[in-house]
């Protein structure tokens, strides 16, 4: 296993619609593997492919606490949506950032799993809530398109000014390693 890189917004590699998921082969399940190391190491609920610049529909999250429930949905859809909820979402992609969301509040998926084998499932709450935003990423959705443009755009100039940092300490603690030797 191997921890992914996670894209982050405004990348434009996060609008990719994926395609489906057509070889369930040693290969799919090594990207299996590999996000859900990237999430819980992030650590997050919920990772699509496309975060991790691999443009196939295919999203794992956990909710539990001791990171040993892993939902893996392959080519997942939506048959139906009830109810609403509105819950504060964050995201792997815009770190830092969490913001209200209305969603529908419970869900019926059809998905394959790991192996293939198509399911259907009702998911409520917390799970009904990340499959949706998870699936948003599977057609080049973030959450931040659900705030208003004054709101996307702060962001946007907020984790532009937290990278241009973080690689000037970056560069500042390599010249000083570099002057240690």
């Amino acid at each position: 296993m191997a921890l992914r890189t996670i894209l982050e917004f405004p990348d434009p590699r996060l609008r990719t619609r994926a395609e489906p998921v057509t070889r369930f082969d040693a290969a799919l399940g090594t990207l299996i593997d590999d996000m859900l190391e990237t999430m819980y190491a992030a650590p997050g609920i919920g990772l699509a492919a496309t975060q991790v610049d691999v443009h196939k529909r295919l999203i794992v999250i956990d909710i539990s606490k001791e990171h040993n429930e892993p939902l893996v949905l392959v080519n997942p859809e939506i048959l139906s949506r009830e109810g609403e909820a509105s819950t504060e979402e964050g995201c792997l992609s815009v770190p830092g950032i969490f913001d209200e969301v209305k969603r529908a509040a419970t869900i019926r998926v059809r998905a394959q799993d790991r192996d293939g084998t198509t399911f259907e499932r009702d998911f409520d709450e917390v799970l009904a809530v990340c499959i949706q935003h998870e699936m948003d990423h599977l057609e080049g959705r973030l959450f931040v398109d659900y705030l208003s443009d004054l709101k996307r755009e702060r962001i946007r100039k907020k984790l532009d000014k937290e990278r241009k940092e973080r690689a000037a300490r970056t560069v500042a603690a390599s010249a000083g390693a570099r002057r240690a030797y």
